[in-house]
């Protein structure tokens, strides 16, 4: 996993008010919650006084609750009561469950992935806070690192959501995404039937924290394809697809139909997509809601199709360096590979 990155974790919707979830996310065991007034928190799932799985506990007063001796813990880690020891005996310090900074945005819980999870006031090689340290909402959000996401999806769209469970490392998931040569072979029933086999390019676009890539994939009439480098800029500025790290994804195959995929890592070899349709081509409430659950099964199909073979994958974890030979078609996922090395490299323990 990569370092100070927000990673979607969860949707907003599978935890609510005064719940407790246990999760493991990013190879770690954790405890989601709510207050009453519906603020989430991530704790580590593990009551730092036996080691019992807080996610076996209760939200109580605003604080998360052990089960086994009542121990409680506000959203910044901070032990608040120890009930065998009376109210009002001090409390001591070092008695602090292991949490992690968390944001909710556009229907998703974001979490920031440190090293230090034991934390009051998380900074960052740049001096950032986060937003659970007690600071003003509105002087934090323009210190913190923005929270990826797509600037074009609006409140105009309509979505559906479904959540897939695929045995593999999240970085072959994504690959998966980026990978413009398998579609008229594993898909030829379903997306890639007609498409072409001979890829040009594609061309692509780095930037900051992330890429975008526009595929051209035409039959084989004896032609030599053109390389990444030789590609023109495309006409087409409708249909493209956007890669963000760490770990989102959209297909925006024109401008009323997007698909989105969150892909978010479980462990070394499990993770969870979390797959988006918006579209705002159908407005008529049944008709509408018709079209997207059909649109998701529809998804559904075509991730089967990959998911068969994406977990065959060996080894699991991807690497910028390792035993396999790419090809000018790879670029995208060549140009992936890059990026998270930079982005691993930042942060060495």
């Amino acid at each position: 996993m990569i370092y100070n990155q927000w990673y979607v974790i969860l949707s907003s919707q599978e935890v609510k008010k005064n719940q407790v979830l246990g999760v493991k996310r990013l190879g770690m065991n954790l405890v989601v919650w709510r207050d009453s007034k519906g603020k989430p928190g991530v704790t580590r799932d593990k009551c730092p006084h036996r080691g019992i799985k807080l996610s076996l506990g209760k939200v109580k007063d605003d604080h998360l609750q052990c089960p086994f001796h009542g121990f409680e813990y506000n959203q910044d880690g901070e032990c608040k009561l120890i009930p065998a020891n009376g109210r009002a005996n001090a409390i001591p310090e070092h008695i602090r469950a292991g949490r992690y900074p968390v944001k909710e945005a556009n229907g998703f819980l974001y979490l920031w992935n440190t090293p230090d999870p034991g934390k009051l006031v998380l900074k960052n090689e740049k001096g950032i806070t986060d937003n659970n340290s007690g600071t003003d909402d509105q002087t934090q959000s323009k210190q913190d690192p923005p929270l990826p996401w797509f600037d074009d999806l609006d409140d105009s769209l309509f979505s559906s959501n479904m959540k897939d469970h695929w045995k593999a490392h999240y970085s072959r998931v994504i690959e998966n995404q980026l990978d413009v040569v398998h579609v008229p072979f594993i898909h030829r029933t379903t997306i890639g039937r007609g498409i072409g086999p001979v890829v040009n390019g594609p061309y692509t676009k780095i930037f900051e924290n992330g890429l975008s890539y526009w595929p051209w994939n035409e039959q084989d009439n004896g032609q030599t394809p053109l390389r990444p480098g030789q590609m023109p800029e495309p006409l087409n500025k409708e249909t493209f697809l956007t890669f963000l790290f760490p770990n989102l994804w959209q297909n925006h195959i024109m401008e009323k139909l997007r698909v989105v995929i969150a892909f978010v890592p479980v462990d070394e070899t499990n993770t969870i997509l979390y797959l988006r349709t918006y579209q705002k081509m159908v407005t008529n409430p049944l008709i509408r809601n018709l079209f997207l659950w059909l649109t998701s099964l529809y998804n559904r199909i075509i991730l089967h199709q990959d998911r068969r073979v994406v977990e065959t994958h060996q080894p699991q974890e991807t690497r910028l360096k390792m035993e396999e030979n790419l090809i000018s078609g790879d670029f995208p996922i060549v140009s992936y590979r890059k990026k998270r090395d930079e982005l691993k490299n930042k942060f060495v323990m």
